[in-house]
């Protein structure tokens, strides 16, 4: 059976919506969780202790294990915090969730640079913040599970979300790279993109969608990607309403100039750059 028992698993933004179920789920398969949340509104403004110390004492009324941290993981100090967090509590730290994230939605030529860059800080540098100071610890003790929150507003866009689908899709892009750096420690990380329904989307999806979109759907498939077993590194999956799924990037065969093109050229031949039809999963390679 695959477990997180006794794994030292941080989550951040688990104060409420998806994080505190990532953490509730965890805690129930026998992990030490990080419950990690700033307090904060959906905007990212205001702070307090209130979310993450009652989610801990959910954990541990229900005889988990948990302790709270309120640190920003949009600073490196804070990030670094949390990890000690993990290590004064329980003395390790094994897996990470970067969940945390605020919305500031606008359209794209409305965008202010405060707004762009708050957005940015809180979900992708948030990501590298907490996932940098934990690295070494993952690579001296051969052993790592790292899960990110992308989104579909990252993965295919959404209206007036440019600042969030660019740092969604962002994560994807870490945890690519982290993937092949991290083999050879047995570290493993991967994307998860959830719909379910949280403050961050009772204002985006109707209700009568919402209804079916609760966050315990999603947090067996986090649960999953935290521990030793999962097979899977640098992969993304779609979760929300009991459905599960792996999305990927696809490539054609495409077309091959043996000299360099001209702009004729590449219009003679669009037809069979765009087609997707036989499309097979990418593989990057120039040769």
């Amino acid at each position: 059976m695959p477990g997180v028992a006794d794994r030292v698993v941080i989550v951040t933004g688990a104060g409420g919506g998806l994080g505190r179920e990532y953490a509730l789920t965890l805690a129930r398969e026998g992990a030490c969780v990080v419950v990690n949340d700033l307090g904060g509104a959906r905007d990212g403004s205001g702070a307090g202790h209130n979310m993450a110390d009652e989610v801990v004492s959910e954990i541990t009324a229900a005889g988990g294990r948990a302790v709270a941290n309120y640190d920003s993981v949009a600073e490196a100090a804070g990030a670094t915090n949390i990890i000690k967090t993990a290590i004064d509590a329980f003395g390790a730290v094994h897996g990470v969730v970067s969940n945390a994230g605020i919305l500031r939605d606008g359209t794209f030529h409305k965008m202010s640079d405060e707004n762009w860059d708050a957005v940015l800080k809180v979900h992708l540098y948030g990501g590298y913040n907490v996932i940098r100071a934990a690295w070494p610890h993952f690579r001296e003790q051969s052993f790592g599970r790292i899960v990110v929150a992308t989104s579909t507003s990252g993965l295919f866009g959404n209206f007036g979300q440019a600042n969030y689908g660019a740092a969604k899709l962002g994560l994807v892009g870490l945890i690519n790279t982290l993937a092949q750096e991290g083999a050879k420690y047995n570290i493993k990380a991967n994307a998860i993109a959830p719909i379910a329904a949280t403050r961050m989307t009772e204002d985006i999806l109707p209700p009568e969608v919402l209804k079916n979109l609760t966050p315990e759907y999603v947090a067996p498939v986090v649960g999953y990607l935290c521990t030793e077993e999962v097979p899977d590194s640098a992969s993304v999956f779609i979760v929300g309403g009991g459905k599960v799924q792996r999305t990927a990037l696809f490539q054609n065969e495409g077309v091959t100039f043996t000299s360099p093109p001209s702009v004729s050229d590449i219009a003679a031949r669009w037809s069979e750059i765009d087609d997707l039809s036989a499309a097979k999963q990418a593989t990057f390679s120039l040769q």
